[in-house]
């Protein structure tokens, strides 16, 4: 029984440095809160977009709903240096909001953009269509660390304002999932994409160097705990 423990306890880190960890509670405590940086997005310029990712680490993005981007724009996303874990920006559809889009071969179409689970970085993608047959209508993306996007963090490009494919109803449709979203393999980043594409790869801007994989370092701390609690089931 001991060493069932044990093992049960070494193999837990495994699974949850997928992810870098489980969520925060969506009510979050003062002291986690006061850990996390807030991001700090600068103002919008002519063809430019900047988005806060998890502003005030609340689990969507500063502007979710896009309207009236025209091709060539640029869209920036600000991931804040957390210590609740990363966030990402995946492309999906509207009729999948939180499984990643796949390369289509039937229809030729490419894989979504992606930025992968990181923090402390930018991302910027560029809009290379606004062609209202793309995805069912216009892009769709989503954070696909576990259980965010089934708590509302998606957000779209040009969506309809009317009809069944607004933002709303996407937006619906993901929250409905409630927790029982696919997990998704880490992955990342990917810089093609459907009706828009990454300009470069994730790039720091919080410090001066690339910022370290949120999942090793919560897998290292994780297993320091939990080696600690299995070392003292054996000893007790």
């Amino acid at each position: 029984m001991i060493f069932t423990t044990l093992a049960a306890a070494l193999a837990l880190p495994v699974a949850l440095a997928q992810y870098g960890g489980p969520p925060p509670p969506s009510s979050g405590s003062s002291t986690a809160a006061a850990q996390v940086a807030v991001p700090s997005a600068p103002a919008n310029t002519t063809g430019h977009i900047n988005i806060d990712v998890s502003p005030g680490s609340a689990f969507t993005f500063s502007v979710p709903d896009l309207q009236n981007v025209s091709v060539g724009t640029q869209i920036t996303f600000f991931f804040p240096q957390s210590s609740v874990g990363p966030h990402s920006v995946t492309q999906s559809s509207f009729e999948a909001p939180c499984t990643y889009l796949e390369a289509n071969a039937t229809t030729q179409a490419p894989a979504g953009f992606d930025s992968g689970l990181v923090q402390a970085v930018q991302f910027t993608i560029n809009v290379t269509s606004t062609d209202p047959y793309v995805l069912g209508f216009r892009i769709w993306y989503h954070c696909k660390q576990l259980n965010h996007c089934g708590m509302g963090m998606v957000g779209a490009i040009n969506a309809p304002t009317t009809g069944p494919n607004t933002f709303d109803a996407f937006m619906a449709a993901a929250v409905k999932q409630n927790g029982n979203e696919t997990p998704q393999t880490t992955g990342g980043p990917v810089l093609g994409g459907f009706g828009a594409s990454a300009i470069a790869t994730p790039a720091a801007t919080a410090t001066a160097t690339a910022a370290v994989s949120s999942a090793t370092m919560n897998f290292a701390s994780t297993f320091a705990v939990l080696f600690g609690v299995a070392v003292s089931v054996i000893f007790v």
